[in-house]
């Protein structure tokens, strides 16, 4: 008795990611009560620093108590307020966002829309922007829930933008135009393209060649630009980050129409809004070494990154063939036999396969090393039995998946 759009397949949680989810929800490790679970590598959540948050809390009781000087202030937040967003909020966020930009780009309040969460900005944009059966580009590797978020409700394409390891997952103008003759040979209207800078899943900035490559082609198909930039808090090294608006700037196109063309979304979620962000960035910094450290200890490398909160493996070795389904393959082999739930490139629109997005913010640092523990018995199985399991642990475990929706997926 559900409508079309609720019975539909387009919402995407068929996906490999997702699946990874329900399989690691049923069975979640925890070093005490089921230490052979699975590890939950596939949620890119900042726990780093939640002690710091923590502390002002502590130092700011007003802030838990909802007081201001000592006074109430429930009735201010209790009653109806502007649907754009509480104005004070907004004008201590614009000040917060041009800050971890260097204070080198503005950014006007009453210009800024808040929504529950990046999710929903993103859907509401699509409906702003495009109508449905018309598209957005979006470069790959991309996050995987953008196919819910970005077409499930609003019936808006996806397009992808190809681009490959061979320089680093970078968008070349050649990438663009090539994705946009494409969507031209669908008959699909192009009505921008999406950027996630930094980027989920590769945890790279985007360069300043590839923003002017993005702000050329706007102003040549005089298209829209959505960069999201909820990771922009999270960059703890070198090159910096360059915000979307501060290319434009740069290039003196406050008076243009791109100007008006322009949308970014950031959230507090994964920087949590922190007043001491640059600790947090130095604890990310340490956890990412750490992280990579490990892999290279099983002989795993990944892709030069200097933000997020997860890196972008290379596990192409490990396949049996250069292809989707021995991808698919790998990755049931390690969350079911290893307990480790990881997204394959795949769930991610990679056109490589044997690519993983692996998170490392949203552990212990013991929970860490348990799993560089079982990713180095999938690397090297002699040393199973030697230091990693015993006859009852999760390495004989197995899960049951719902792969329905592999079977109708092709290789590539």
């Amino acid at each position: 008795m559900l409508s079309k759009k609720a019975s539909c397949d387009s919402h995407g949680q068929d996906s490999s990611y997702f699946l990874g989810w329900q399989e690691y929800e049923k069975n979640p490790y925890d070093p005490v009560q089921n230490p052979n679970g699975i590890i939950q590598m596939g949620l890119a959540e900042n726990q780093l620093s939640f002690d710091l948050v923590e502390s002002w809390l502590a130092s700011n009781p007003d802030a838990l108590e909802l007081k201001r000087n000592g006074g109430s202030v429930f009735r201010e937040l209790a009653l109806f307020q502007d649907y754009h967003g509480f104005p004070a909020f907004k004008n201590e966020l614009v000040e917060f966002m041009a800050e971890m930009r260097g204070n080198r780009v503005k950014f006007n309040p009453n210009k800024l829309v808040l929504t529950a969460g990046s999710t929903s900005a993103n859907e509401t944009l699509m409906f702003c922007l495009a109508e449905p059966g018309e598209a957005f580009l979006l470069p790959t590797p991309y996050y995987p829930g953008f196919d819910r978020d970005l077409k499930w409700r609003t019936g808006v394409e996806i397009v992808p933008i190809q681009c490959t390891s061979e320089n680093g997952f970078k968008i070349t103008a050649p990438a663009l135009e090539e994705a946009y003759q494409r969507a031209q040979e669908f008959n699909l209207k192009v009505k921008g393209v999406l950027v996630t800078n930094p980027s989920n899943p590769l945890g790279t900035t985007m360069t300043t060649l590839e923003l002017n490559h993005l702000i050329d082609f706007a102003l040549a198909k005089e298209i829209h630009i959505i960069s999201d930039e909820i990771y922009s808090g999270t960059v703890f090294n070198s090159p910096s980050f360059v915000s979307i608006v501060e290319a434009v700037t740069e290039r003196n196109l406050e008076d243009t129409e791109l100007w008006n063309r322009v949308h970014i979304v950031y959230s507090l979620s994964k920087d949590l809004g922190l007043p001491g962000f640059r600790e947090n960035q130095k604890r990310l910094r340490k956890r990412r070494h750490m992280f990579v450290c490990g892999l290279k200890g099983a002989g795993i490398r990944c892709l030069k990154s200097n933000a997020g909160l997860f890196c972008w493996v290379d596990m192409r070795h490990l396949l049996k063939s250069n292809t989707f389904k021995a991808e698919k393959e790998l990755w049931m082999k390690v969350v079911c036999e290893f307990g480790l739930n990881i997204s394959p490139g795949s769930s991610c629109h990679c056109s490589e396969p044997g690519w993983f997005r692996m998170c490392f913010a949203n552990m212990s640092e013991d929970t860490l090393e348990v799993a560089m523990q079982r990713v180095k018995a999938l690397v090297e199985p002699t040393m199973v039995h030697e230091s990693v399991v015993s006859k009852s642990t999760w390495l004989q475990t197995k899960w049951v998946f719902q792969l329905a929706s592999y079977d109708r997926e092709p290789d590539r």
